[in-house]
């Protein structure tokens, strides 16, 4: 087992972190401050590995199941959305099917994937929305991502995460969610919240998995901002 003191946090830089965990491939660890629980680097996957599981994966454009499991972040995201809006997938995946739906409705969305649409060019704009669906599980430093993602929403416009929540450490050692090798960060109700304060941001939960984080409107007065 890794040494807690060689452990940091990648979301709140803490090194307050202690043992949640253990099974048969890997240790998970618990942040005491923002309490995202993570895997030591020590027990993560290779690039390599990671992008080979990722290519075994079918996300068939066409594939019903998969539309409605996508609708759970589409539908909350688009009821906020009035006219044309500009939006980013990130983490599309080799099969942006969520992207595929915003622009079913009249919306432009442009694609960003480490793997599958490496486009460097799309993360210097300015959008009115931002989808993460299954990706900022995948994500070993969430706190420099999120700061990313959250820079480049316009005033007032939503980040739609998807992810499992964390419950308990019980149901954590049966979880089926934390078998896949990648998957290294794990947030809860809590961590969220804490997101929300150091960013600065509205926070809902929607349903089980769906969590979106809105960017504060600019209050002018007299011209300027407040």
């Amino acid at each position: 087992m890794q040494n807690p003191q060689m452990l940091q946090c990648g979301l709140c830089d803490s090194e307050l972190l202690e043992h949640y965990h253990q099974d048969k491939f890997r240790n998970y660890w618990q942040c005491q401050q923002c309490k995202l629980v993570s895997v030591a680097a020590c027990d993560r996957l290779s690039p390599q590995e990671e992008k080979a599981i990722y290519d075994s994966h079918e996300n068939d454009l066409d594939d019903t199941g998969y539309r409605r499991f996508l609708s759970r972040v589409f539908e909350p995201v688009h009821s906020r959305l009035q006219g044309h809006k500009q939006g980013l997938d990130f983490g599309c995946g080799p099969g942006p099917l969520l992207a595929k739906m915003f622009e079913e409705v009249g919306h432009s969305v442009a694609l960003y994937d480490l793997y599958y649409a490496d486009n460097p060019e799309v993360l210097q704009r300015q959008y009115d929305f931002i989808t993460c669906t299954e990706v900022i599980e995948h994500i070993g430093q969430p706190k420099s991502v999120l700061t990313q993602l959250l820079a480049m929403l316009k005033p007032g416009a939503p980040l739609a995460l998807m992810t499992k929540l964390v419950i308990d450490p019980k149901r954590f050692a049966s979880w089926h969610y934390k078998n896949d090798q990648t998957h290294i960060s794990f947030f809860s109700r809590e961590t969220f919240e804490y997101i929300a304060k150091q960013f600065g941001t509205k926070l809902e939960f929607i349903g089980n998995d769906v969590i979106i984080l809105s960017k504060q409107e600019v209050v002018k007065v007299d011209g300027r901002e407040a």
